[in-house]
């Protein structure tokens, strides 16, 4: 699907990416959908940790996108990341009609988005009218939030705009939307970046309708979620302009007071957009904080003074398959293997080394666990070919030992073996030297003695063991 397939009024025309010389995105738009039965727009884009992106206010992400300095934000965000963006209910590329905009309502778009994405732990990030919800889900999903980012955002509503004032802006949106959006993109961009607030008061209209600002903000005001705070345990970075002209500074800090250990960052400026004025101290803070916790994950199971066993995945025939179905094709196939696999060791406590492209590289400190995880996902892989156009066919390998732990990574022959053998075995297959079938022995998993095998680069034969997963 192209970003921009959908009504504008003729904004696309005015504002295509070509009117800045700047290639247009090609987010991979899917659907995910909602338990209240509301399709909601996503895309991912990049590689390594998950950075879950909460939508910015009402607008529809493919197409602030074309906003070359908004671009540049979401790219500088998701270098070396997984970026996870999407629309929310009512807005952009999402299902419209919809009435329902209440803090569960939104919560159920982000939890779909999540799921269907198939991540894991992930970090989050919120600005402004999503940060409730950041933090809801964050209260909520201790476990699944690795690190919780909130720009200029707030916990309680009413706090930015008592009713009295917001109520007549209500009517303005259901009366005289194109008037509404002007204003609300006047309030902090004005005085100092006019043409960028008559070009973002058109993405406005876009993006939503002049009934769907309304509810959102008619509903929005009545939430509050002040009280969660404490419950959120993952590290918080809290960052707000000191003269921001919609929510001011006090409230930020407030929200840093409130969730335990959590980090609060003043910067200077009175513009709220985060892409528009001193961007570099903005990334600059959200790439430090998160990059302490990504080096964290990374080396938290990779000490060497126990025995791991290692992991390899390989999708068979992947580079046929990306000439038969083309690049875009083929790779959407590839992340489809991707979140299956990370999806598993989530699950059962394994530690993604390192990705190939079309293959994994996993470690677990229990060889009972990596077994489980192993069966598991050649179980997924099963169930998604029963319906797929293009079944995805893994290979597994697996090996037991002490390797040598260097700069996130793991070396030695234990890791060689293990990718000797995955490489030895054929789609569907998990294979398994005699190191792991005596570390699993007892645990009734049911394996087949395949006998002395060769593999290259080792003198000596290996004996091998096929893991018997549909029976085990």
């Amino acid at each position: 699907m192209a970003p921009c397939d959908y009504p504008t009024d003729g904004a696309q025309d005015r504002d295509s990416p070509e009117a800045y010389n700047i290639p247009a995105m090609e987010p991979r738009i899917q659907y995910a959908k909602t338990k209240d039965g509301v399709s909601i727009a996503y895309a991912t884009s990049g590689q390594g940790p998950p950075l879950v992106v909460c939508p910015t206010g009402w607008l529809q992400f493919s197409l602030y996108r074309q906003v070359p300095s908004f671009n540049a934000l979401m790219e500088r965000l998701g270098t070396g990341r997984l970026l996870v963006e999407y629309d929310a209910r009512g807005t952009g590329l999402s299902e419209r009609n919809v009435k329902d905009f209440s803090l569960e309502a939104r919560l159920q778009d982000l939890e779909a988005v999540v799921q269907a994405a198939r991540i894991g732990r992930f970090a989050l990030f919120a600005t402004l009218l999503n940060g409730v919800v950041a933090i809801a889900y964050a209260a909520r999903h201790q476990r699944q939030v690795s690190q919780l980012i909130l720009y200029g955002t707030f916990s309680r509503g009413a706090e930015v705009m008592p009713s009295k004032r917001l109520n007549p802006l209500i009517e303005l949106c259901r009366s005289n939307w194109e008037l509404a959006s002007q204003v609300f993109s006047d309030m902090s961009l004005r005085e100092q970046q006019p043409d960028v607030a008559l070009q973002q008061s058109e993405f406005l209209r876009a993006s939503c309708s002049g009934e769907v600002a309304a509810e959102m903000l008619a509903q929005g005001v009545e939430i509050d979620v002040g009280d969660l705070l404490p419950l959120i345990k993952a590290p918080t970075l809290v960052i707000h302009r000191r003269g921001d002209a919609i929510v001011p500074s006090a409230l930020g800090q407030k929200l840093a007071a409130g969730i335990p250990n959590a980090r609060f960052v003043p910067l200077e400026g009175t513009i709220h957009a985060p892409h528009l004025g001193d961007t570099d101290a903005v990334v600059g803070a959200i790439d430090e904080f998160l990059g302490e916790g990504e080096e964290a994950a990374a080396g938290a199971k990779l000490a060497s003074d126990h025995i791991h066993t290692i992991l390899f995945t390989d999708v068979e025939g992947s580079t046929a398959l990306t000439q038969r179905l083309g690049d875009s094709r083929a790779r959407e196939l590839l992340r489809e293997h991707e979140g299956i696999v990370r999806e598993a060791l989530k699950a059962h406590g394994g530690s993604e080394v390192k990705t190939m492209g079309d293959g994994f590289m996993a470690s677990f400190s229990s060889a009972t666990k990596a077994l489980e995880c192993t069966i598991a996902m050649q179980r997924a892989f099963a169930e998604h070919n029963k319906t797929a156009e293009e079944p995805i066919r893994v290979r597994i390998g697996l090996n037991a030992g002490e390797p040598i732990a260097e700069d996130k990574d793991l070396f030695g022959t234990a890791v060689n073996l293990a990718a000797r053998i995955c490489a030895h075995a054929e789609a569907g297959q998990i294979l398994a030297p005699v190191v792991v079938r005596e570390l699993t022995a007892g645990k009734q998993f049911l394996f087949a003695d395949l006998g002395e095998t060769a593999l290259r680069g080792f003198e000596d034969p290996v004996r091998l063991y096929e893991l018997r997963w549909r029976q085990s």
